[in-house]
């Protein structure tokens, strides 16, 4: 079994950088692929962002591209998402999730663990 918990969420203003922090537990993590999702009202879950835990590989959304990036640190067990230049579109509730794995997948129905997720509110 495997925990996550998110923190680092807030209220900024558009052009501000938030870096959302993703701990894990539960199970040595170097076999998971960490996923970055998140969710609008009244709108599905979105692909925001993944990463190979074992070999640092990233993939990303079109629409975050070169704004956010996603990385691991493998000494503490945590992921994270530097998001920079936000725009009030990506206000959301970002989730972490994570999958036994190495290749990197967009669908959230394929991750199998999941955190309880962190609200980004970004003002114009």
């Amino acid at each position: 079994q495997v925990q996550l918990a998110e923190s680092g969420g807030g209220l900024v203003q558009a052009g501000d950088s938030l870096r959302l922090s993703c701990a894990a537990s539960g199970r040595t993590f170097s076999r998971y692929a960490m996923g970055w999702f998140r969710q609008a009202p009244g709108k599905e879950h979105e692909f925001v962002a993944a990463i190979s835990w074992s070999d640092g590989t990233t993939y990303y959304a079109d629409s975050v591209k070169g704004r956010f990036t996603i990385s691991r640190d493998n000494a503490k067990n945590t992921g994270y998402l530097q998001m920079n230049s936000l725009k009030p579109e990506d206000t959301a509730v970002y989730y972490c999730s994570a999958r036994l794995g190495t290749v990197l997948l967009v669908n959230p129905q394929l991750y199998d663990y999941w955190g309880q997720g962190t609200q980004v509110t970004v003002s114009s």
